[in-house]
């Protein structure tokens, strides 16, 4: 009897019963209460991994049998190989078969599946004997074991960068032209690789409108995976803008492949950078399917990885982009990118020296990827200001030290940091280098000149002589060199100079076949000779004065106003403003604007004189005031500036007006 008063044979025909309406769940539940009573029942065990793979658990399938091996046996190796062949463990698949005791013809179907996968991970151990092996066939999987075998050679050219062999394959169908334009992006070869697609998109409408069963959405979600390299090749051409419309246009179809749908997300999560994080993260989602990690090659996962822990540096998840970058550095202890990543996060917290602190203790644990680190290590010291730390960094990089490049960037920062010297070293070191390794090549004579012209730039004469000698040897026609060396002898040993002057050539030598009267013809020239002429006056007469040659501009006469006469003489105050001048009296323009007076606001100016008893006919002279002219009874009007007139006060609908003018302004009220 089992748990709970339930017998054991009932389970079993629950069993039973589950496996044939195919609820693999639920005869899970009753196969563990089975073993629950019996740990050690093969059967039941069996039952148990069935279910599992056919729950599509193969890693639980694969514990169960790895813990019970010594119960099992021999009974699961197909299962066993079932599951590793489901989760792209393709050697141990192989392994796992060839092993058996007895090649039953289950795993004989199975080997040709096996074999038929497309090789992704083989490729990296360059297991060639497979293929050895699968010319012995000749049977229905023909054309599959073809198509595959094209696909590791495509998959080789992209990821190991190894050189495509022909291996005569026919491109009559559109997988097999598809991996063809694999292997042609691998070489580099990117027009003649979008070719191809097109051509595998035309044989692929072709083989599937014969079928009526496919309708026009299966056509597209077949053809998915062509778009999908072709926007891949349109991003290397840097064509983004037509790549990403085609990448959305794959993911708006949900292939079922999740694999094309992470490798798409992705390009375009590398196309938006730093830029559309939004949609990024949503792209992100993708990458994170179920099974993502069997359909891809283990570079294009690690690569997925990668551009994870950089969106989540972009969107300021620096917790999130340490844990992802320490993560990868685990699983890919000598690739420098987890590490640059990390560093990248460091210079956004403003921590340099923490940073390049990491890249030192890289560096020193991972020699054989130090150039990367290094190049990185002279950038920051760069942005510090440490110019010379950077030079030193640079130098110590083996593998670029001696490139036209590097050389240039060093003698550049020498140079701005008036290190003269070290400038020098560094083209002495990189001139020996060449002269023991390529002597004479083009690159060799070019820093040997760069070198001299660098030394005479900066008054080295005497240590750009062997540069010269060197470069005239090579060439003894060439003047300018030996121009140059004559004069960097004549500061250094006159007579070395005067001996080396005797090889310059004559000048009747040097005179060069030129049709004067052509050259002077031309357009430039006559242009140049009329402009020359204007300015030095050579070709004028010797008795015509240097005032003559200089035309003056004449002035123009200003424009007098109207009716105005030339002969009267013109108004002293015409500069000041009419209400200052002595002969201004004000506008009379009609009885009330004469009552408006010029005083304070409300004053009248009727109402003044009358009460002014000085104004009056009876009323005697008043005295004058202290510093007035005596004699005179007022002070002259002429000298005297009136006050300004203020504005006459508005009406109230003109004041209201104002008013409203005035609120609108913001600023203070009436």
């Amino acid at each position: 009897m089992a748990s709970g008063g339930v017998s054991v044979a009932s389970l079993w025909t629950e069993v039973n019963r589950c496996g044939q309406n195919g609820d693999y769940t639920r005869a899970l539940k009753a196969l563990s209460k089975i073993l629950h009573e019996s740990r050690d029942d093969v059967t039941a065990l069996h039952c148990k991994i069935v279910c599992l793979v056919q729950n599509g658990s193969f890693k639980e399938a694969l514990n169960v049998m790895n813990t019970h091996s010594k119960v099992l046996g021999s009974e699961v190796v197909f299962e066993k190989a079932y599951c590793e062949y489901r989760l792209n463990r393709v050697e141990s698949a192989l392994k796992t078969i060839e092993g058996a005791a007895e090649q039953t013809d289950k795993l004989k179907e199975l080997y040709g599946q096996v074999v038929n996968l497309p090789f992704l991970r083989l490729y990296e151990q360059e297991d060639y004997n497979i293929y050895v092996q699968l010319e012995r066939y000749d049977d229905e999987y023909e054309e599959e074991r073809k198509t595959n075998l094209a696909a590791v050679v495509a998959a080789m050219s992209q990821w190991e960068k190894a050189p495509s062999e022909d291996l005569g394959l026919p491109e009559s169908t559109y997988e097999l032209c598809y991996n063809s334009s694999c292997s042609l992006i691998g070489q580099g070869q990117f027009t003649e690789a979008f070719n191809k697609l097109q051509q595998a998109e035309e044989l692929c409408r072709v083989s599937l409108a014969d079928d009526s069963d496919v309708t026009e959405e299966d056509i597209e979600s077949e053809l998915a995976v062509i778009h999908s390299q072709m926007a891949y090749i349109m991003q290397l051409q840097g064509r983004t803008d037509e790549a990403l419309q085609l990448y959305n246009q794959v993911i708006k179809l949900k292939p079922s492949d999740v694999g094309l749908l992470a490798v798409t997300a992705n390009n375009i999560i590398t196309i938006n950078k730093d830029q559309n994080v939004f949609d990024s993260k949503k792209k992100v989602k993708l990458t994170n399917a179920e099974g993502v990690e069997y359909k891809l090659a283990k570079k294009q996962v690690q690569a997925i990885d990668f551009n994870k822990a950089l969106l989540a540096m972009y969107t300021n998840q620096a917790d999130q982009c340490r844990k992802l970058s320490s993560s990868l550095q685990s699983q890919n202890p000598g690739h420098p990118r987890p590490v640059l990543i990390q560093v990248a996060q460091l210079c956004r917290e403003k921590q340099h020296s923490k940073a390049i602190e990491l890249l030192q203790q890289f560096s020193d644990q991972h020699p054989e990827s130090a150039s990367e680190i290094k190049m990185t290590m002279a950038q920051l010291y760069l942005v510090q200001g440490h110019v010379t730390k950077a030079c030193d960094v640079l130098r110590s990089i083996e593998e670029f030290k001696y490139k036209s490049g590097m050389v240039s960037a060093l003698v550049t920062m020498y140079s701005h940091e008036e290190d003269i010297d070290g400038a020098i070293d560094v083209f002495k070191q990189a001139i020996e280098h060449y002269q023991s390794e390529q002597p004479g090549s083009a690159i060799h004579l070019a820093l040997v000149r760069e070198a001299a012209n660098f030394k005479l730039k900066y008054g080295r004469k005497k240590e750009a002589i062997s540069d010269l000698e060197q470069l005239w040897k090579q060439n003894t026609n060439d003047i300018h060199t030996l121009a140059q060396l004559i004069s960097a002898y004549s500061l250094v040993d006159t007579d070395k100079a005067k001996s080396l002057s005797k090889h310059l050539p004559s000048a009747d030598t040097m005179s060069f076949n030129v049709d004067v009267d052509e050259l002077e013809n031309s357009h430039g020239a006559t242009y140049v000779r009329k402009k020359a002429a204007k300015v030095t006056g050579e070709n004028l007469p010797k008795e015509q004065s240097q005032g003559e040659i200089k035309k003056k501009k004449k002035k123009k006469k200003g424009k007098l106003p109207k009716n105005c006469d030339p002969k009267a003489t013109p108004d002293p105050e015409r500069w000041l403003p009419m209400r200052e001048r002595s002969y201004y009296r004000g506008k009379k323009k009609g009885k009330k604007k004469e009552q408006i007076g010029k005083g304070t606001q409300g004053a009248m100016a009727g109402a003044s004189a009358e009460l002014d008893a000085s104004k009056t006919a009876s009323s005697p002279p008043t005295s004058p005031r202290p510093g007035s002219a005596s004699g005179s009874s007022t002070a002259p009007a002429s000298n005297v500036v009136p006050p300004r007139q203020q504005k006459p006060a508005a009406s109230g609908a003109t004041r209201k007006k104002a008013t409203q003018k005035k609120k609108k302004g913001g600023k203070g009220g009436w």
